[in-house]
Formats: structure tokens, sequence, C-alpha cells
């Protein structure tokens, strides 16, 4: 049976698809809303560092819980809190004058159960999918990811032409809401756990001890942190420098921001080409490289096609990154540890984001947005010559 076959699989697929199209409205959404009312790029970069907290702050004990629960019946509360969420904030900014504080506090429940809701992902897809086809499982869920992020942006910027921003709130609602209908239908063989003889924290100790045991997952991970915080810089400040310095309209926006899910769309074909002839600590490595690079093409942008250009290499490159990353993390970890190290190793991947991210809003007002192209590009060299003389490169060549 191919992975097109199994029907779990195409649930799980469709539903990917649905919730990333909403995610791609509301993520484009509430920074340009936060930019109408304040003008600030501050504000927008404040917005962003908060929805990286409940990675930060809770995702490790999102894991243990994840372990614990039903995970289907967790996805579809983690769904339905967010269509709750999204509601809110759609009735707050239609019919009164929200602060600031309000779509902050939005924005932080929506990523802690988005982020609820893709922990269980992965330890149903884990558990639902032979580990040969993990690969082709998940190359096919970035496919989808990256499909809506090429409709999504540009769907979203002709909405965001309309006099109502938010107006994106209540389409990423409905949207939700047709994945919840969806995943009702996901055949679930999950068995109830037996009667616990640990803990809460000698479960989350458990996962830990795992990480540790695992030398590369724990390099990687530490890879990372530092891959994150020049993403999250660079993701910040592209929407801020579009608009400020380059002047592009919302809908421009949009179409240049889907060159990234373009480039991550190709580069999604050729991931598992690359993993039969190179190791993912190699190919983690390389990669960091290359988006130093796109950093750098971000910087000497001073047009809408250069910056379009910059974005498609970034997507292309990410793309491999991320997925190789996810997959080695689903391949090595056993299955009853799967919620627990995803919640840590999620934890640790934005340790440092919220920072990096308040940094660039800081950098951005008081210098000028290109300089945070360059401070990632610096972090992003640094880290390659770190990982091409470590272990993610030279050894435990069995394990890769």
């Amino acid at each position: 049976m191919t992975i097109w076959g199994h029907r779990n699989f195409l649930i799980l697929f469709f539903t990917s698809g649905i919730i990333a199209f909403g995610n791609k409205i509301y993520e484009l959404a509430l920074p340009l809303i936060l930019y109408d009312l304040t003008q600030s790029a501050v504000a927008m970069s404040t917005m962003k560092g908060i929805e990286f907290l409940p990675n930060l702050l809770l995702a490790v004990f999102i894991g243990v819980l994840v372990d614990r629960v039903h995970k289907k019946n967790w996805s579809l509360a983690s769904i339905l809190l967010q269509m709750l969420v999204l509601l809110g904030l759609y009735a707050t900014l239609a019919y009164g004058a929200p602060s600031l504080y309000v779509l902050y506090i939005g924005g932080f429940l929506l990523m802690t159960f988005g982020y609820a809701f893709s922990n269980a992902r992965v330890a149903i897809v884990k558990q639902a999918i032979p580990t040969e086809l993990l690969t082709s499982a998940n190359v096919s869920l970035n496919f989808v990811t990256t499909l809506i992020g090429i409709i999504g942006p540009v769907l979203t910027g002709l909405m965001l032409m309309l006099p109502r921003l938010h107006d994106g709130l209540f389409v990423t609602a409905v949207a939700f809401g047709f994945a919840f209908i969806l995943l009702l239908f996901l055949q679930s063989n999950e068995q109830p756990r037996a009667q616990r003889q640990s803990s809460f924290w000698k479960e989350l100790l458990e996962g830990w001890r795992e990480l540790r045991r695992n030398r590369l997952l724990w390099l990687i991970s530490l890879t990372v942190i530092f891959l994150n915080c020049a993403s999250g810089m660079v993701d910040t400040t592209v929407i801020f420098y579009a608009k400020d310095a380059l002047l592009l309209s919302n809908f421009e926006l949009g179409l240049v921001w889907s060159a990234a899910g373009i480039g991550g769309l190709l580069g999604s074909f050729i991931i598992s080409w690359l993993r039969r002839r190179l190791k993912v600590g190699t190919l983690i490595t390389l990669t960091t490289l290359c988006l130093a690079l796109t950093y750098f093409m971000m910087y000497l942008s001073h047009s809408a096609a250069m910056l379009g250009v910059s974005l498609f290499l970034n997507g292309w490159f990410e793309t491999i990154s991320v997925v190789c990353i996810w997959t080695f993390r689903q391949e090595t970890t056993p299955q009853h540890l799967i919620g627990r190290i995803s919640g840590i190793t999620g934890s640790l991947f934005k340790l440092g984001m919220p920072f990096a991210v308040a940094a660039a809003g800081w950098i951005s007002a008081f210098t000028a947005p290109s300089i945070v192209f360059l401070v990632a590009m610096l972090i992003n060299l640094i880290l390659f010559v770190c990982c091409r003389f470590s272990p993610l490169w030279e050894k435990q060549r069995s394990l890769i």
C-alpha cells in the first residue's frame, strides 16, 4: 500500500491543508491589523514574539499530556477552541475598539491551541503510518502545507484589500470548522493506556532522558534553536520591510509572500531524492549556509521582484531542512514517547524566538529593517561553521 491508499493519512492530509489555509490567513491578518492600528514595527514584532511563547512555555507539558490522552479527541478540542478564539477576536474588532492586549492574548491562545493540535498530529502520524512511509507522509503533509502557502497569501492579499481586515479572522474560523468535521471521520485505533504507575513529572523526565540519549537528535535540537531565531527575525521583518520600505500594497505583499510557498513546494519534490544520497546532518548543515545566502539577498532587495526571488529560495531550502528534521525525529523516537519528545524539542526549537523577534522589532525601529536580514545572515553563517565541524557532519553515519 502506498501512502495515498491509507485512509487515515488522507484525512490528516486534507485536514492539514484546511488548517494551513486558515493559518495563512490569520498569520498575515493579525500583524497587518496591528500595523493599521499602530503603524509600529515594535507592535508587530511583539505580536510575533507572543505567538511563540506557548511553544516556549507550554510545549513540554502539552507533550506529556498528548502521550496520556486520546489524540483524536484532543485534536478536535484544539480545533474547536481555536474557532472560538477567532470568532471572539472577530466580534471584538467588528463591534468595538479592542486594546492591543486583547489581540496579544488572542494570538497567544491561537498558537497554544494550534501547537496542541500539531503535537497530536505528529503522534497520530507516528502511530498510523509505517516507519518506511514516514518520509513520504511528511513530504506529502508538507506538500499540502506549502501548496496552501501559495494560495493562502494571495487570497489573504485580496481579502485585505477590503475595508475590514478582520474579515480574515472569520474566514479562518469557518475553515477550521470544516477541518473539525473532517477529523470526526478519522478511524482511531488508540487503546486506553494502562493504569499509570508514574507521575506527570516522572513521565516528563523519561522524555528528557530519551532526548539526551539520542545524541544526534539533541544536536539537531540545539541547531534548530538558532535556525529558528534567524528565521523568526526575518519572517517578522519581511512584512514590515515590504510595507514600510518597498511600499507594497496588501495584495502585492500577498503575491510576494506566495513566492516562499512556491519555493517550498518545489523543494518538497526533491527531499526523498536528497535523503537517499546525503545524510540528514549534511543536509541540515548545507541548507543552513544556503539560508544565509537568501537572507543576504533580502538585504539587497530594493524591489518586489528581488524580494520575491529571495523568498522563493528561502522557502526552497527551509522546506528541505524542516522536513528532514521532522522525519528524523519521528524515525528515531519510540511510539510511547513521541508526544513528549515532540513537546520537549518543540519547546527547545522556540527557546530564543520571542527574544529574537522582539530584537528584530527594535532593530527595525532604531536602524533599518534591512539590517535584520544581515543579522540573520550572520547567525546562519556562524551556525554553518559550527555544524560543519560537529558530529552532525562528521559522525554517527549509521544513524543518519
